[in-house]
């Protein structure tokens, strides 16, 4: 039997499993920098709304702002459009941080764990810029816990190397007619 037992550090909930402390981080941010090294458990789940696609997004460094800016537009509606086939996404979000642990990660919530399952089999088996795709469920539930207010503010200091999610976002205009044309297919019969 599991025992859990959940005690409050400072501001961080650590959870005790079977005498062996479990990273709070990387249920939060669904990632860890230490990785495999790691002297705390990441306990992998088993089923999960969220799909992590671990490093899937390669940002061009040689372009100017707005050629980066159309080709993540384009990546991002490819993988949208590819991932709403398997059911309804709640968010999709996008890593731009530079440590290894959180480059370019895609991260796929749908509204249930049957279609994120679809999807993360799906993907197991495809190739995306001559890589091949690994996929895994993840513990996040609330991109709110796992993303940097501070980068989206314009002010964190730890800058690409951050241990939170370094967001980067399509254009206004591209997510808000992906989500209509979502919504439409899911809403209106």
């Amino acid at each position: 039997m599991v025992r859990v037992l959940r005690f409050y550090i400072g501001l961080r909930i650590a959870i005790l499993t079977n005498n062996h402390l479990v990273s709070h981080f990387y249920y939060k941010i669904g990632a860890c920098r230490h990785g495999d090294r790691c002297s705390k458990k990441h306990i992998r789940p088993l089923h999960s709304p969220t799909v992590l696609v671990p490093n899937m997004y390669r940002r061009p460094e040689s372009e100017g702002p707005e050629a980066q800016q159309r080709d993540f537009d384009a990546f991002y509606e490819d993988v949208y459009m590819e991932a709403c086939k398997f059911g309804e996404l709640q968010a999709m979000v996008v890593c731009e941080n530079k440590n290894d642990h959180l480059n370019g990660n895609v991260y796929l919530m749908f509204t249930n764990s049957r279609d994120a399952n679809s999807a993360k089999d799906s993907f197991n088996t495809r190739w995306f810029n001559e890589r091949p795709l690994y996929c895994e469920f993840s513990h996040v539930s609330d991109f709110r816990e796992a993303i940097c207010r501070k980068h989206d503010m314009r002010s964190c200091e730890r800058g690409d190397e951050c241990n939170f999610m370094h967001v980067q976002r399509p254009t206004r205009d591209l997510q808000s007619d992906l989500e209509r044309a979502q919504w439409k297919e899911y809403h209106i019969k």
